[in-house]
């Protein structure tokens, strides 16, 4: 099993207590308070701190139903994997890299669940893209794949969004990845979740649209980390979609897209019209 790592300013004491009891986390919004939480059952107990910073509770509970999941972290930087999934790039019409593909999306693209997605009136083929979603919890910088555990705080559900026709006509991806609105995450951090074989499905008005296991993917979490971390570093709260499998296709304004990730949950978003 994976465990989440402690950061630099975490204490010993709290770095023990989110390893014990705050299995599964949450930012979310209650009246006009934003904050983090874990989630536990039916109810949300605030932290006093963030995930990084002292994550103790403070006492409190509030039901879930009172609340609004909001994306779970709010990264500098959301690390994508290009084509990590044989399938995947065969349907693309190319095959996996002999090394991960990397490309950047911006902060600004992440929503949380619930959040539209907005079709931007300058494409004409927007696609979805189901991955599971590592965030990292310290910084880390040159990072052994044997140690990359040490640097995870959890894993999440991710949407690679895509302008598909952009990306084909650019020729490169990052206008076509790079919309505001193109990488919704969560609902929350599962922070105890083994990966390496577990159900990605993404459905589009109900009808399944992709599903595979990540014990197909090509480079896996631990490698990933490897490999980024010696190109830059990652700070905490950072994210790195791990690819998509085959399947990918359009959505329409009005679809309702959920990605499904076994033992962790479902994202749901909704299309709607962009600017």
């Amino acid at each position: 099993m994976w465990r989440p790592a402690c950061g630099r300013r975490v204490t010993a004491g709290s770095c023990a207590l989110l390893a014990s009891s705050l299995v599964r986390l949450v930012r979310f919004r209650h009246g006009n308070r934003i904050a983090t939480g874990s989630l536990e059952g039916a109810f949300v107990r605030p932290l006093r701190g963030t995930y990084f910073d002292n994550p103790v509770p403070t006492g409190e509970e509030i039901p879930l139903q009172d609340v609004r999941l909001l994306a779970p972290v709010l990264p500098s930087k959301v690390v994508c994997i290009g084509r990590n999934y044989v399938d995947h790039a065969e349907e693309m019409g190319g095959e996996v890299p002999e090394e991960p593909l990397i490309f950047l999306k911006p902060s600004t693209s992440v929503i949380g669940p619930g959040d539209p997605i907005p079709y931007p009136s300058i494409s004409e083929r927007v696609d979805h893209e189901a991955e599971l979603a590592v965030v990292i919890g310290r910084l880390a910088r040159y990072v052994k794949s044997e140690e990359a555990g040490k640097y995870i705080l959890g894993f999440t559900c991710g949407n690679d969004v895509t302008a598909r026709d952009l990306q084909a006509k650019d020729g490169q991806w990052t206008r076509g990845k790079g919309f505001d609105g193109f990488c919704p995450l969560g609902p929350w951090i599962e922070t105890v979740f083994d990966p390496t074989d577990v159900a990605v499905e993404c459905r589009v008005g109900g009808d399944t649209r992709q599903a595979a296991r990540t014990s197909l993917l090509t480079f896996g979490p631990n490698e990933l980390i490897e490999f980024i971390t010696q190109v830059m570093t990652l700070l905490p709260g950072d994210v790195i979609m791990t690819g998509t499998p085959a399947g990918v296709g359009p959505m329409q304004v009005g679809d309702r897209v959920e990605v499904e990730i076994e033992g962790i949950g479902v994202l749901e978003n909704e299309v709607t019209k962009g600017v």
